[in-house]
């Protein structure tokens, strides 16, 4: 349901409270005193059948005896009586509930009962849920406790998220002794309506929301959640604590790939896709919540350490090498100022030793020559004990001096009792503290990350320098075969190979033999050297039961190979079905060996897994997890992340391999899987690289059922091919329309410099020199889940050029959505802006979309009687000054 009626729980302007009560140490006690106690401006309503009064205020028996509209109910009775109370909530025209009663799915199947029946009489009024089994919500913002936590926290711009009360309340108590303040705080429970996508995208549309932190144990739909983050991290860091990291997600797994895309690794690639700052501890979590809501973002990784004791400076040096990073190098100028400021035996180096006898002056002046280096991402100042300065005067003084800086400062004062006063100095000015110089690191270091996931997901994706191609019909039709002929969802080696091949990967050639006569006679006609390995379905690591033999030379070497291989298997797996035996061609000597495979998580969908490959892919366990779609950057993202990337390089006397190999076969590996959910897991190990050329040795495919079609059984929404279009203009221009890609950024600049002045202003509302890479990303890099973008070309060949483009962008409701468009001046008045809209208008209604809008500036001629000849109503707002166009798309006829 989206947003739909958040505001009224978030913004109410009445609150009734059902369960309230005067008896101390109930829940509907601490409801009413929190409400009462933050001074919630709105109207409160207690709902209790035994109280005239609860704190003063009028109760009444129940929500029908109420003359008041509501808009938020706040549920605390027992939960078996909640679905009648959710049918009052609706008749009572409220818009949201919080439901603080437990006794849901976490007892069992009659609880999964009572929650199914909540759901369903909620969705039948469009009532909106959080809960059950929840802490509640507070908006410190709006004065609005309606939880049975302790306190109000202090107005900030920090918003948190959790699926747990008790993280809840300990984050809470964090909050007042470090004096975080949040916009937002709020409980999820069950997540029996509202869950974590939703938050996301509401937080990202509040303007008074800064960042966001979540504390998540599980998600209920993944990929609105993924779509939700990737849109709302570009703008607001997203910092998440995961809990249940484990290897269960790889048990049964049934090849290399399986076993190593276990179910954590996989929500780390989730996160890493989306922009999201994974943080690995509760202490973690606290010490960016903290750094985040007090401080701005870093603008690199540069950090500048300032402390009065040499070991401390050590200390932090080390945490930063062990995350692979060292101190920023002092700038000349910066170290010609320090030498006229600090002792003569000062470090002259970052760590910047100011010596045990550093005064609060001696503290500031530091702090100042540093900050005024612009290329610092951050300055970390640590104190320890001593005689000669009073911690709480150092910390005074450095919260004057770093007032107005727009670079992040944190401070790590080491001790104890000493040092408490300027601990809640620094805390009570916003300036984050520390216990230990490492914990302070470690929260730079994510904040950092989160920069670097803003850059990487700026970037620009590459074009292959071919066109690739698929042949999807022929590998649907062997895809069927592997069904037909099923042996526990395990298709036999030579359909493995086709199917590759139909994608574009080619496998080393192999021909398959099933006596030694045969063998000898293949061998013979294929040439030596030769590797004859076991064929059966039920084998998976062939090594493991004797069935590879390598660099057979001659037909001696053939015969002894193929005995010993089948009495190897009828020894270690006698209950194996073998169908012989296959030959290829031997590789003497590879540069290089890597796996490339792939598997189907059951909640986040296909993965791919890029690793280093051979016999010792388990134990070394060099992968990286990346979700498809893929393209050239997202691919070559992937294999950066592997240690093998370093070798594949190129190492001592090894040449380096051809990186758009590997970049193609990740993503032609990406496309099969994508086209088929019947594929659960793919192996393609080991992938041999010599002289540069990568070559498929093995494969391995295993089918099985998928309750979901293409392309709902991906959790980032694919490429839409089904929406390109032949068109023709009324002028009789014949276009290619499209959706944009990523890859299309080099020809959305080259039609941005065919625009006048005037048709830039009319698109922008404003001048605009030039696309920045962040505009260029925005435009490109797009959601097609949220977003529809067509873009136009000339039919003509060789003509690849972008003659106009037209957006329409959803809002979070999935309800509403603006329109945009752009024609390039040499191909104005043709045509291609009326073909472009109606195919965004025609896309918007399939989704769902009901009205379509957007503001023209009243010199767009052209644009307002297009809206008109489209069915567009039009209208001229005074107050803006605009002409306002909209469509209802439920009753346009497209």
């Amino acid at each position: 349901m989206g947003l739909y009626n958040l505001d009224r729980i978030f913004y109410p302007k009445s609150i009734a409270v059902i369960g309230a009560s005067e008896k101390k140490g109930s829940i509907g006690h601490a409801l009413m005193k929190n409400l009462v106690d933050g001074a919630f401006e709105g109207d409160l309503i207690p709902i209790h059948p035994k109280y005239k009064t609860i704190f003063g205020i009028e109760a009444f028996p129940s929500l029908a005896d109420t003359t008041t509209s509501i808009d938020l109910a706040v549920i605390a009775s027992p939960i078996r009586y909640v679905p009648d109370i959710i049918n009052d909530c609706i008749s009572s025209g409220a818009g949201g509930a919080v439901i603080i009663s437990a006794g849901g799915k976490e007892i069992g199947e009659e609880g999964k009962k009572i929650e199914e029946k909540i759901r369903n009489n909620a969705r039948k009024g469009g009532l909106r849920i959080l809960g059950p089994n929840c802490l509640g919500i507070i908006h410190p913002l709006q004065r609005m406790n309606a939880s049975f936590a302790t306190e109000m926290p202090k107005p900030g711009r920090l918003a948190f998220v959790s699926q747990s009360g008790a993280i809840c309340t300990a984050i809470l108590d964090l909050a007042f002794q470090e004096n975080i303040g949040f916009s937002h705080f709020v409980s999820m429970g069950s997540m029996l309506d509202v869950d974590f996508g939703d938050m996301i995208d509401y937080l990202g549309n509040d303007s008074k929301v800064g960042s966001i932190i979540l504390y998540i144990e599980s998600l209920t739909s993944h990929r609105k959640f993924l779509s939700a983050a990737r849109a709302v991290s570009r703008v607001k860091p997203i910092l998440v604590l995961k809990s249940g990291r484990s290897a269960a997600g790889a048990r049964a797994a049934a090849s290399h790939t399986g076993a190593m895309a276990g179910e954590d690794a996989v929500f780390d690639a989730a996160f890493k896709r989306a922009g999201i700052v994974r943080v690995d501890t509760i202490e973690e979590l606290f010490n960016c919540a903290e750094l985040m809501a007090k401080q701005p973002r870093p603008k690199t990784s540069d950090l500048v350490i300032i402390t009065n004791g040499g070991g401390p400076g050590v200390m932090a040096a080390d945490a930063l090498a062990r995350f692979g990073t060292e101190p920023s190098p002092l700038k000349p100028e910066t170290l010609k100022v320090l030498d006229t400021i600090l002792p003569q035996y000062w470090s002259r180096s970052n760590p910047i030793d100011m010596l045990g006898d550093a005064t609060a002056d001696r503290f500031v002046k530091t702090i100042e020559a540093c900050a005024k280096d612009k290329t610092i991402g951050g300055i970390m100042v640590i104190m320890a004990p001593q005689a000669l300065s009073d911690p709480g005067d150092v910390a005074e003084s450095i919260v004057k001096s770093v007032s107005g800086k727009n670079i992040p400062v944190f401070t790590s004062w080491m001790g104890g009792k000493a040092m408490a006063r300027g601990v809640d100095i620094l805390n009570q000015a916003g300036i984050p503290t520390y216990e230990t110089p490492e914990k302070a690191v470690r929260a730079f270091l994510y904040m950092v990350s989160y920069s670097r996931n803003l850059e990487l997901l700026r970037e620009i994706p590459p074009r292959f320098s071919t066109e690739i191609k698929y042949d999807r019909a022929r590998a649907a039709d062997l895809i069927e075969k592997g069904f037909n002929a099923n042996h526990d969802g395990v298709i036999s080696e030579e359909i493995a190979r086709e199917i590759l091949e139909s994608y574009g990967i080619k496998p080393n050639p192999v021909q398959i033999a099933s006596s030694e006569e045969e063998v000898i006679k293949i061998a013979k006609n294929m040439g030596y050297p030769l590797v004859m390995k076991i064929l059966s379905p039920d084998i998976t690591h062939k090594t493991e039961v004797g069935g590879v033999h390598l660099d057979l030379r001659s037909e001696q070497d053939v015969r002894i190979a193929y005995s010993t291989i089948l009495e190897n298997v009828r020894l270690y797996r006698p209950d194996a079905v073998v169908s012989g035996v296959t030959l290829q061609r031997y590789i003497d000597h590879p540069d290089y060996e890597i796996l490339i495979g792939a598997k189907r998580d059951d909640n986040f969908g296909p993965v791919i897994l890029f690793g280093m490959g051979g016999i010792f892919t388990e134990v070394l366990k060099d992968r990286a997890i990346g979700l498809p779609p893929l393209n050239r950057l997202l691919a070559s993202r992937l294999m950066e992340e592997t240690k093998a990337f370093h070798l594949l390089k190129g190492f001592r006397n090894k040449p380096a391999a051809k990186m758009e190999l590997l970049e193609e076969i990740l993503v032609r590996l990406a496309q099969l899987v994508m086209d088929f959910p019947e594929i659960a897991e793919l192996d393609m190990n080991p992938v041999t690289v010599k002289n540069g050329t990568p070559i498929v040795l093995d494969s391995r495919i295993i089918l099985k059922p998928c309750g979901k079609p293409c392309p709902q059984h991906l959790v980032i929404s694919p490429y839409p091919v089904h929406h390109e279009r032949h068109e023709e203009t009324r002028t009789g221009e014949k276009i290619f329309v499209r959706p944009i890609q990523p890859e299309d950024a080099p020809l959305l600049v080259e039609l941005f410099n065919t625009l006048s002045p005037t048709t830039i202003y009319f698109r922008f509302f404003r001048h605009v020199r030039s696309l920045t890479p962040e505009m260029l990303a925005r435009f490109t890099q797009i959601d097609y889940d949220r977003e529809i973008a067509l873009i136009a070309f000339p039919e003509e060949p060789g003509k690849n050029r972008i003659l106009g483009v037209s957006r329409i962008i959803s809002h979070p409701d999935g309800r509403d959505a603006e329109f945009a468009i752009v024609i390039g001046d040499p191909w104005q008045g043709k045509g291609i802006g009326a073909v472009l809209l109606l195919n965004a208008l025609r896309i918007a209604k399939q989704q769902g979309i009901e009205k379509v809008w957007g503001a023209v500036l009243p010199d767009n001629i052209y644009m307002r009687k297009l809206g008109r000849r489209l069915g567009f109503h039009v209208m001229f707002d005074k107050e803006s000054e605009l002409y306002h166009l909209s469509i209802d798309l439920k009753a346009a006829r497209l």
